[in-house]
């Protein structure tokens, strides 16, 4: 009688290891290598149904952003007719309508060439300020309260001048100082991230009231500022501060930094880069470098496959740890998934949160994404533990469309 109870107890011992092992291994966390080692498993290996999932990806593809594929053409059929809108940096032709899901960590599916290098506009933001917070997390920024004109002296442009036109640049400085206002001397690096700053100026010859320029011309120039902090605008020419006033604390090409900290580690490929404008370098060190831009808005930013836009949004996932490393703190990962007062479905740029399910009702509301002009989305989900990349879906489709991707989740 002891014997079959002892016999009894080791298999119901076994088999609740084999119960535990086989729900372990449905929610394996894993982190990819190089492409060549990224695992795949199919929808049905991670609670998903293969069905759906292809509903909501041909849904993407019938939903293709109506703006013309090259970026050059679809600049000036909308941000060029601004104020001073002409392209100032590289445009590129953009390819298919792409993307990754990725669960666990594993390829589910893809679609389109998630190999091509495109324009990913202002996900580039994201790339911004991710060097920001590697600044701070090794204390070179004390604070992201601190004011930014403490960390940024005067920086010269790199603007050479024909011999016979010196005489035509007598009293015209070469000096770069965007924080020296009374009113810029007041921002602090907080209210650039969250795009609440009022920054006033021109940068790379683009007055900021130009962006986006409001109703009332006649007040373009001339309107009171608002108390940094008070009012959120969403502005290029002062997220291009943000990357100057960074630049000027690494004092080396944020490109490099990008690499180096972050994008060498998750194993990215080769093939993205950061570009700025034909007249946004600066000297440093005896150094020419050039000062990249958050986006696309006149040209330049970030060029980038899906796949290593997945990796990014895998590492925000993972709130800055990639494998045994902490490669961005989970504090600073905490700050920029924090409400901005102003626009509560805005965090750090450019985490777009969903706070109280506004921005996809059907997503939790822990839920974030990292958003582009394209449109370009990295969508990242806590609770399912899921990274969505969709390239070149019109921007009124992409609630919709998780909505789809999260109806293939089987309970």
């Amino acid at each position: 009688m002891q014997m079959k109870f002892i016999l009894a107890v080791l298999l119901l011992t076994t088999s609740f290891a084999t119960a535990q092992k086989q729900k372990s291994s449905s929610t394996e966390i894993y982190f990819p290598g190089p492409d060549v080692e990224w695992k795949k498993k199919s929808p049905a290996e991670v609670g998903m149904s293969a069905e759906k999932l292809q509903e909501a990806i041909a849904f993407s593809i019938s939903h293709e952003s109506k703006n013309p594929r090259d970026m050059e053409q679809s600049h000036y059929q909308s941000f060029g007719k601004e104020p001073f809108g002409n392209g100032i940096g590289p445009f590129k032709e953009r390819g298919d309508v792409s993307g990754v899901v990725l669960r666990n960590g594993f390829i589910i599916a893809e679609w389109g060439d998630p190999f091509r290098v495109d324009m990913t506009h202002s996900v580039t933001k994201s790339f911004l300020s991710t060097v920001i917070g590697l600044a701070v997390d090794k204390g070179m920024i004390h604070s992201v309260h601190d004011t930014v004109w403490r960390y940024v002296p005067p920086i010269l442009s790199y603007t050479p001048i024909p011999i016979t036109d010196k005489a035509n640049q007598l009293g015209h400085s070469q000096w770069l100082m965007p924080f020296e206002s009374k009113h810029n001397r007041t921002i602090t690096w907080d209210h650039l991230l969250r795009q609440v700053s009022d920054w006033e100026g021109t940068l790379w010859g683009k007055p900021e009231w130009a962006d986006r320029p409001g109703a009332k011309p006649e007040e373009w120039q001339t309107r009171i500022r608002n108390a940094p902090g008070k009012v959120y605008e969403y502005n290029d020419v002062r997220v291009n501060a943000l990357a100057l006033a960074g630049l000027s604390v690494w004092r080396k090409p944020l490109p490099v930094v990008l690499k180096e900290n972050i994008m060498d580690p998750i194993s990215a490929s080769n093939t993205w880069r950061w570009y700025g404008y034909e007249n946004s370098f600066v000297i440093i060190d005896g150094q020419i470098i050039q000062s990249v831009s958050g986006g696309g808005h006149w040209g330049g930013g970030m060029i980038i496959n899906a796949r290593d836009m997945a990796r990014f949004g895998y590492l925000t996932l993972r709130k800055g740890k990639w494998k045994d490393r902490q490669l961005l703190s989970e504090a600073w990962v905490k700050m920029a998934l924090t409400p901005t007062p102003a626009q509560p479905t805005y965090g750090f740029m450019n985490w777009f949160l969903n706070t109280d399910k506004k921005l996809i009702p059907a997503a939790p509301a822990s839920a974030f994404y990292h958003l582009g002009n394209g449109t370009n989305m990295v969508y990242v989900d806590f609770e399912n533990d899921l990274v969505v990349v969709a390239r070149w879906i019109e921007n009124n489709s992409m609630a919709e469309f998780i909505e789809k991707i999260l109806q293939s989740i089987q309970k």
